[in-house]
C-alpha cells in the first residue's frame, strides 16, 4: 500500500517535470532550435495536428530552421499555423521546404523570456508541491484506515519529501540552464 502512494506520487512528480521540460524548449533562445515549432498545432487534414507529425523539422544553421512537411499539400497551412502563432517568424516558403530566419534577441526581449522561464518553473514547483499535498494526504488517510502502521505513514511522508527535494533541484537545475541560454545566445 505506501508502494503504491509513493510510485503514484513519483510518477506524477515526473511528469511534472517532463511537462516542465517541453514547455522550456518551446522557449527561443537566439540559436534555432526543432523545439520551436514541434509542438506548434497546425490545422491539417480537418484537425489540430502537431508539426512534428506532419513535416521533418531541422536546423542546418544555428540561426535557420527547415521543415520539410510530409504532404507537399500541407505546405500552406503549415505557414498558416507559423505567422499565426506567437513566434514572430516569417516564413519563407520555396515550394518544397518553409525556412524560418531566427532574427538576434533584444535585451528586452530576453528579460522577457527569463521571466517566461521562471513562470514555468515557479508553476512547475508548485505542481509538485500539490503532488506532495495529496502524497501525503493519502499517507494518513491509509494510517486512519489502518491500512499499515504510524511508523510506516511516517516511512512515506519522508520518502515524499525527498523525492520532492530532488524534483525541485532538478526543475532548478533545468531553469537555470535555459535561462543561460536565453541570455547568452
Amino acid at each position: 500500500m505506501t508502494d503504491d502512494i509513493l510510485l503514484d506520487v513519483e510518477e506524477r512528480m515526473e511528469k511534472a517535470v517532463s511537462r516542465l521540460k517541453q514547455n522550456l524548449a518551446g522557449i527561443r533562445t537566439g540559436r534555432a532550435n526543432p523545439g520551436l515549432v514541434d509542438s506548434l498545432k497546425v490545422m491539417a487534414y480537418g484537425s489540430q495536428v502537431p508539426m512534428k507529425q506532419i513535416a521533418s523539422v531541422g536546423c542546418p544553421e544555428p540561426t535557420q530552421i527547415v521543415i520539410r512537411p510530409y504532404d507537399p499539400s500541407t505546405m500552406k497551412d503549415i505557414e498558416k499555423a507559423i505567422v499565426n502563432s506567437d513566434l514572430g517568424f516569417a516564413p519563407q516558403n520555396d515550394g518544397k521546404v518553409i525556412r524560418l530566419n531566427i532574427p538576434p534577441l533584444s535585451t528586452e526581449t530576453r528579460r522577457k523570456l527569463v521571466t517566461r522561464v521562471n513562470e514555468l518553473s515557479e508553476e512547475a514547483k508548485v505542481a509538485l508541491r500539490n503532488i506532495r499535498r495529496d502524497g501525503i494526504k493519502a499517507a494518513d488517510k491509509g494510517e486512519k484506515d489502518k491500512l499499515f502502521s504510524e511508523n510506516d505513514r511516517d516511512a512515506v511522508k519522508e520518502e515524499i519529501q525527498t523525492l520532492i527535494k530532488k524534483y525541485e533541484k532538478e526543475v532548478e537545475v533545468m531553469a537555470a540552464a535555459r535561462e543561460k541560454d536565453v541570455l547568452e545566445a
